[in-house]
């Protein structure tokens, strides 16, 4: 299996599917088992939800996937997750696997990513964005947000959380709208959400409008037409809006060359969801490769 080595000199596996054009996928590939699998299920999430992307796409090209996301939790890079380095980790993955030229899709934070790759890199033959916009995206709100959980982080580092912010409180037939998110307790390290606040804190200025000509790739970015999210009071009461920028500015994304879909009525989690986005990214990725 190749091993891709990053930017903090750690190395992260990643696994090769299929045959064809490269598509860099950064999402778990293996099945989430046992409880947390049930778990995830009563919060309409697919625990398989990488492998079951793969499985859709690898027919017609070769799926390079790599769960960046769990590595960088397990491994924090606390004052070196900067935009330019997750680039150079997204390239240094297609190196791995021979791929001079490569597709690349990323779904929230991982979107985003994908973005300050496109900006940094001739290397992509197309982008595809999920669940954040490419266009007026709300950095500021994300690091008022990260920061906040971070600083609950460092203060919660010598005391047991008593809830956690893993669904553990849905009781059985509750739902995630019934969830009491402000009594949620922090239960992730100081290190893993300090390098989210360095990422938000490296984007504060960053200027999407005035990057989008550096872009040379095709791309798309779709959304969840309710993919808005309130934190309470303990993150500053804000508020990020996803959807909104995406259906706002539709007519100016697709003057600037983007392909707009909204998914309409599903939320952040919903719209992540294998059910959802194969619809949408297999045939538009098979469109730019003449497949």
């Amino acid at each position: 299996m190749p091993q891709a080595k990053l930017h903090d000199g750690s190395s992260i596996e990643v696994e090769v599917h299929g045959t064809g054009p490269t598509v860099l996928l950064p999402v778990n590939p293996r099945p989430v088992e046992g409880p947390k699998a049930d778990e995830m299920r009563k919060w309409g999430m697919d625990p398989a939800l990488g492998h079951s992307l793969i499985e859709g796409l690898s027919d017609a090209f070769q799926v390079a996937a790599f769960d960046y996301e769990g590595h960088v939790m397990a491994t924090p890079k606390a004052d070196t997750l900067t935009p330019a380095n997750i680039a150079a980790d997204l390239l240094a993955v297609a190196d791995s696997v021979g791929a001079d030229r490569f597709a690349y899709y990323g779904y929230s934070w991982l979107a985003l990513s994908g973005l300050q790759l496109a900006i940094r890199t001739d290397r992509l033959s197309a982008l595809v964005m999920g669940g954040f916009p490419p266009l007026g995206g709300p950095y500021a709100g994300m690091l008022k947000v990260t920061t906040a959980t971070h600083e609950m982080a460092a203060a919660a580092a010598d005391s047991p959380p008593s809830q956690q912010a893993s669904g553990d409180q849905a009781g059985d037939g509750q739902t995630a709208d019934d969830f009491d998110w402000s009594s949620v307790e922090v239960t992730v390290s100081e290190p893993q959400t300090r390098q989210f606040v360095t990422l938000y804190q490296a984007l504060r200025d960053f200027d999407d409008r005035a990057a989008q000509h550096l872009i040379g790739c095709p791309r798309l970015c779709f959304v969840g037409s309710a993919d808005e999210i309130s934190y309470g009071e303990r993150w500053g009461d804000v508020h990020v809006s996803l959807a909104g920028p995406i259906i706002g500015r539709r007519a100016e994304l697709e003057t600037l060359g983007w392909d707009v879909r909204v998914l309409d009525g599903l939320d952040h989690t919903q719209a992540m969801q294998p059910a959802h986005v194969l619809p949408v990214l297999r045939p538009w990725l098979l469109s730019q490769t003449g497949r």
